[in-house]
This record gives C-alpha cells, structure tokens and sequence, in this order.
C-alpha cells in the first residue's frame, strides 16, 4: 500500500482507526524527543570537553602562579590579580560542568521517556497484547523500573493507582523540593 492510499484522519477508509492514529502521534513523539536528544547531546559534549580543559588550563595557570611567587617577590601584585581571575573563571568553570551534569540527567530523562513511548506503541500495535491485561501490568513494570529516584517511583504509582497527573506533579514537586533542602547533592567534576 503507497503512502497515498493509506487511510488517515484527514482521508479515512474503511481501515481508519484511532488506534493507528495514536500510534502514528506516539511514533512521532518518540522521533522529536530522540532527535532532539540527539541535537542537544552533540553540542553538550563540545561544551563539556571544552569546559573540562579550560578548568584543568586554569588550574595550571594556578600552580604556575604559586609557583612564580616563590621564585620572584617583586611579582606579588600581578600573582594577586591573576590568581583572582583565575579563581573567578575556575568558579565559573565548575558552575557550567554543573549545569552539564544536570543536562546529563534530564536527557537520561528524556531516553526514558523515548523507550516507555516506543513500548507503548509496540504494545497497542499488537492486537493479541492490546487487550490483555497481563501485558499492561508488564509494560507498567518496565517503565517503573526505568525510574532511578524513589520520588519518581512514587508518583508514577500514584498516578497508575488513579491519583490524577496534576496533583501527582505537585506531590513530586514537593518531594523534589524536600529532598533538596534537606540534602546537599554531591556534584562529581570532571
């Protein structure tokens, strides 16, 4: 069948299904969030690789100002001026491999939500699993298990026990914001 005659919402036959409309939205779902992830973790990993160096160069920089004042005294001043800039830049520097770490985690994120999406449409596509129950309780399984904060866990059962979205969202909001200022998060630098 050519993509002309295929039955679609806009030309539906007597093929036409919601079913096959849901899938084709969830096919395309899958495809922007996984290009976008793809567009996004190219440039990240440029930054990233240049930010590692630029901090391992500032440092550098540092020991050869400690090590310049030891050897000349008279160069106190400009030690000064460069150790702070260098410090201020470091700070900078640590604060963007920061920010990309966090990035790491929404696009891990994201992959989730790519692989629960395309097990989903793999689910509704096969006519024997669509209506078994079994095989929704093992796709629900999956995606749980895809989930690597507690905080997730939670509200994806609350929403799979009924809870309405919105209220969970709040619920994993404020367990999000509980969680933060009650820790002090351990950011590894490169």
């Amino acid at each position: 069948m050519n993509s002309l005659s295929r039955s679609t919402s806009s030309r539906p036959d007597l093929d036409w299904s919601q079913l096959k409309e849901t899938i084709l939205m969830l096919n395309l779902a899958v495809t922007q969030i996984d290009q976008s992830m793809n567009e996004g973790n190219a440039s990240v990993s440029t930054l990233s690789t240049s930010f590692t160096g630029l901090a391992t160069n500032l440092s550098d920089i540092q020991s050869s100002i400690a090590q310049l004042s030891q050897q000349n005294g008279s160069a106190e001043k400009m030690k000064v001026i460069i150790e702070g800039s260098t410090s201020t830049a470091l700070d900078k520097v640590h604060s963007a491999i920061i920010a990309f770490q966090f990035y790491d985690k929404l696009s891990q994120r994201l992959d989730h939500v790519s692989e629960s999406l395309s097990s989903l449409t793999a689910l509704i596509s096969n006519p024997t699993e669509l209506y078994s129950p079994i095989a929704w309780q093992a796709l629900q399984e999956t995606i749980r298990s895809k989930y690597t904060m507690e905080e997730e866990r939670r509200m994806f059962d609350s929403v799979v026990s009924g809870v309405p979205i919105e209220e969970a969202l709040i619920e994993f909001n404020q367990d999000m914001a509980n969680k933060s200022s009650c820790e002090t998060e351990e950011i590894e630098l490169f």
